[in-house]
C-alpha cells in the first residue's frame, strides 16, 4: 500500500524515463505528486453532438469507432492513424492521430470512445475532423472520466506525459485526506482559504475553473509562506551570530578611489556606502548587489575588500565557473594591488597544478593572502581562512543554500556576505527570492558606455546578419553566435550547436576561425580563454555556458533562435558586447515571425535598460523564466504568482505574525515540516 511518503520508484508501472522526468521536475515522492498541482486548465465543456460543433472551437465528442486503421503518408511516409467516430445522433467525425500508429492497436471498430480537441471543417463537403485529439474508452452510459470537460494539465519533463501524470495522480489521490495542514486554522480562516485536502482534491479534479483558481491560490500562499517564514528565521540566526565589525575609515576609500583609475557612479558610490555601514555592525552583513552587466558590481566589493583588509581580515570571492574566477582575479589585482602593496590577491580553482595549490592554500592559512579569489575549490578543497571577514559570490543564484553555508563556515567566526548578480531582478520578485537580504541596487552603467545597437533580424534577412560579422571581422574584431535554446537536454542542446558550428565553418564562414563550446565539452574554459586572446573570430556557444568573461575586441552579439529566450536573459546576452571602444552589435534572429515574438524582440531592440526589460519579462513569461524557479526552491505555481505582488504581501504579514507568536514553530509542527521541505528543495537546487 503506498503512503505519502512512497517514493515514487517504489510504484508500479512507472518506467526509469518517466522517473527520470518527475525527479526533473522535483517529484520524488507521494506527497510531492499531490502538492504538485496542474500549471493550467484546458477547457473543452461537456460532450456535444457532433452536428453542434463550431469550427475552430475545442470542444468533446462520444461516439462508436466506425472505422480505424495506420498508414503512411504518400509523401515523406509519415505514420498516422485515421478513424472515423460516429456519434448517437448520426453525425461524423474524422480523427487524424499523426505519428501515433500504435493508437490503431490500442482502439477498435466498435469501440465507444470520448475525443477532446479541436474541431476544424475540412474536405469540399465540409465534413468535421479532429487532428491529435486526447482520447479514452467510454464504459456504460456514464460520460469520460479524464478526457473532456475541464482538463488539468501538468508541467512536462521529457521522458512524461500529462496523462502518465494525470494517471498516477488519480490512483493516489485517495491519500490527500492524510496530508497534514501546514497553515493553522486562524491563517486559513483570515486569508479565507481551504483546508489542504479540499485543495488537493479539487486543484487536480476541478469542476469549475473557480474551484481550481482557489485550490492554486491556497498552494501558492502555503509556498510563500513557508518562504517568507525562512528568510525571517534565517535573518534572526543571523543577527544572533557575532561578526567582527569592520570600520569605516576614510582614508581607505580615499586610496582606493585613487587606485581604480575612474570616477564611480552615483550608483556605485551609493552601494558602497550601504555596504560600508552593514560592514560595520556586529552582526554578519548579508547583501545583494542586483546590477546590470556591466554596471561596475565588482568595483564595489573591491572597496568592500579593500576595507576589510585594512581591518586585518581576509575575504574570498567565489564565482561559478574557472573563467569567471580568472576574469575576478584580474579585475580584483587591478583595482587593489598597486593601491595596496600589501593586499595579495590568490587564486584557488580545480585546475591548478598540485605544487601551486599547495603554495596558495598555506598562504592564506598563514594570513599572507588578503583575498582569495576562485571556484567551487574554495569550499571543496581543505582550505582554512582564520581570519575571514567578507565572503563574496558572484551569480549568486547558482550556487544552491548549502554551497553558500559552507562558505560562510570557512572562517573561524561568522564572516559578512556579500552576494552579485547580473540578472536585474524586478523589486517584487527580489523581496521574495532574497527576502533574508538587504538589497542595492545599481541600475546605471559607467559613462562612456555606449548602447549596443540592437536589431531584429527576420529569418529572409539572415545574409544580411552575416555580412555584419564578415565585416567586424574584417575589422579586426570578433563575434559571439548564440545557438537557440533547447529546452530540457543539455545533451540536445550540445549535439544541436555542434551541428550549426560545422555549417557555419563549411558554408557560411569558411574563410574564418571559428571555435566551438558547450556545456558538455571538457576544456570549455581553454576555449574560451583562447577566444578571448584573440586566436578565433567567431565563438559558437549554448546559452547554458556561461559567456561572461570580458572580451572588450568582440563587438556582435548574434543570437540564433532569439524568439525562444526570455527578454532578461537576451539583455544579458547583449551586455558581453559593447565592452571596449568600438560601437557593437546585438542580432536577434528570429525562427517564428509571429506577432508576439515581434512585440517581445522589438521591445529588445528599444529597450537598453535591464531592470524595465525584467518587468516586462516578468509580465510576459512569468518569474520561473526570469531566474529559473528550481533555483531556489519554490514551486513554479508560486512562482507564477509572483508577479502579484498582492498574494506577496499578504504571505509576508502572516509570515510575521506566525513568527512573533511561536518563533521557532514549536507550535506549528506541520509548518514547520513544510519550511524544512522548502529548505530541501533548496538545497538540491
Amino acid at each position: 500500500m503506498a503512503s505519502l511518503d512512497t517514493r515514487l520508484d517504489e510504484l508500479p508501472k512507472v518506467k526509469p524515463a518517466e522517473l527520470k522526468a518527475l525527479e526533473k521536475l522535483g517529484l520524488r515522492t507521494v506527497r510531492d505528486l499531490l502538492l504538485n498541482l496542474p500549471a493550467n486548465l484546458e477547457t473543452f465543456g461537456a460532450p456535444l453532438p457532433i452536428s453542434d460543433l463550431q469550427a475552430d472551437g475545442k470542444a468533446t465528442v462520444i461516439g462508436t469507432l466506425t472505422s480505424i486503421g495506420a498508414r503512411k503518408t504518400r509523401y515523406k511516409h509519415l505514420a498516422l492513424t485515421e478513424a472515423t467516430l460516429s456519434d448517437d445522433a448520426g453525425g461524423r467525425l474524422k480523427i487524424v492521430w499523426f505519428r501515433m500508429p500504435w493508437i490503431a492497436k490500442q482502439l477498435h471498430e466498435g469501440d465507444r470512445i470520448a475525443v477532446a480537441g479541436e474541431a476544424k471543417l475540412s474536405g469540399y463537403g465540409a465534413s468535421w475532423e479532429m487532428r491529435n485529439p486526447l482520447h479514452e474508452r467510454v464504459a456504460g452510459p456514464g460520460g469520460p472520466q479524464r478526457v473532456g470537460g475541464l482538463m488539468p494539465r501538468y508541467r512536462l519533463s521529457e521522458g512524461i506525459t500529462n496523462k502518465k501524470i494525470g494517471d498516477l495522480v488519480e490512483s493516489l489521490l485517495h491519500l490527500a485526506g492524510e496530508l497534514d495542514d501546514p497553515l493553522p486554522p486562524e491563517t486559513r480562516l483570515r486569508n479565507r482559504l481551504p483546508g489542504i485536502a479540499e485543495a488537493i482534491r479539487e486543484g487536480h479534479r476541478p469542476q469549475t475553473e473557480e474551484q481550481w483558481r482557489r485550490a492554486r491560490n491556497r498552494m501558492v500562499f502555503t509556498d510563500l509562506l513557508a518562504l517568507q517564514i525562512y528568510f525571517l528565521q534565517h535573518r534572526r540566526k543571523l543577527e544572533s551570530e557575532p561578526a567582527t565589525p569592520v570600520p569605516y575609515v576614510q582614508a581607505v576609500i580615499d586610496q582606493f578611489k585613487a587606485g581604480v583609475g575612474f570616477e564611480l557612479t552615483n550608483a556605485q558610490r551609493r552601494a558602497t556606502w550601504e555596504v560600508f555601514q552593514d560592514l560595520e555592525k556586529p552582526v554578519p552583513m548579508n547583501r545583494l548587489l542586483n546590477g546590470e552587466v556591466g554596471s561596475g558590481k565588482t568595483a564595489v566589493a573591491a572597496a568592500a575588500v579593500a576595507m576589510t583588509h585594512a581591518a586585518g581580515l581576509q575575504s574570498i570571492v567565489m564565482a561559478p565557473t574557472e573563467i569567471l574566477a580568472r576574469q575576478h582575479l584580474l579585475k580584483f589585482r587591478s583595482y587593489l594591488e598597486e593601491s595596496f602593496p600589501d593586499l595579495r590577491v590568490d587564486l584557488l580553482v580545480s585546475g591548478l597544478p598540485a605544487a601551486e595549490r599547495r603554495r596558495v592554500t598555506m598562504a592564506v592559512a598563514s594570513g599572507q593572502t588578503a583575498l582569495l579569489v576562485g571556484t567551487h575549490a574554495l569550499i571543496e578543497e581543505k582550505v582554512q581562512i582564520p581570519n575571514l571577514g567578507l565572503a563574496v559570490v558572484d551569480e549568486q543564484h547558482r550556487f544552491g543554500t548549502r554551497q553558500r553555508e559552507l562558505l560562510r563556515s570557512k572562517g573561524s567566526g561568522r564572516p559578512h556576505f556579500l552576494a552579485m548578480t547580473a540578472t536585474p531582478i524586478p523589486r517584487t520578485l527580489v523581496l521574495t527570492i532574497y527576502g533574508e537580504m538587504k538589497v542595492s541596487e545599481i541600475g546605471e552603467l559607467p559613462p562612456g558606455r555606449a548602447p549596443v545597437a540592437t536589431t531584429v533580424i527576420w529569418p529572409e534577412e539572415r545574409e544580411e546578419a552575416y555580412r555584419l560579422v564578415r565585416q567586424e571581422v574584417a575589422a579586426g574584431r570578433q563575434a559571439f553566435v548564440i545557438c537557440p535554446l533547447i529546452e530540457e537536454s543539455e545533451k540536445l542542446e550540445a549535439k544541436a550547436a555542434t551541428i550549426e558550428f560545422e555549417r557555419l565553418r563549411s558554408e557560411v564562414f569558411p574563410d574564418l576561425r571559428l571555435a566551438l563550446v558547450h556545456g558538455k565539452l571538457k576544456d570549455k574554459d581553454q576555449v574560451m580563454r583562447s577566444f578571448a586572446a584573440g586566436e578565433s573570430d567567431v565563438l559558437v556557444a549554448t546559452p547554458v555556458v556561461e559567456v561572461g568573461v570580458d572580451v572588450p575586441n568582440a563587438t556582435v552579439m548574434l543570437i540564433e533562435g532569439a524568439d525562444r529566450f526570455g527578454l532578461a536573459q537576451l539583455h544579458q546576452f547583449r551586455g558581453r558586447v559593447g565592452r571596449g571602444a568600438h560601437r557593437s552589435h546585438c542580432l536577434l534572429l528570429a525562427d517564428e515571425p509571429s506577432e508576439t515574438a515581434r512585440f517581445r524582440l522589438n521591445l529588445v531592440a528599444r529597450e537598453h535598460n535591464g531592470f524595465r526589460l525584467a518587468e516586462q519579462d516578468l509580465e510576459l513569461r512569468g518569474a520561473g523564466e526570469l531566474i529559473g524557479s528550481r533555483q531556489h526552491g519554490v514551486s513554479d505555481l508560486a512562482m507564477e504568482q509572483l508577479r502579484n505582488p498582492t498574494l506577496v504581501d499578504e504571505a509576508r504579514e502572516e509570515a510575521a505574525k506566525l513568527v512573533a507568536a511561536d518563533p521557532d514553530l514549536d507550535r506549528n509542527p506541520a509548518l514547520a515540516a513544510a519550511v524544512e521541505r522548502l529548505l530541501d528543495r533548496m538545497a538540491m537546487s
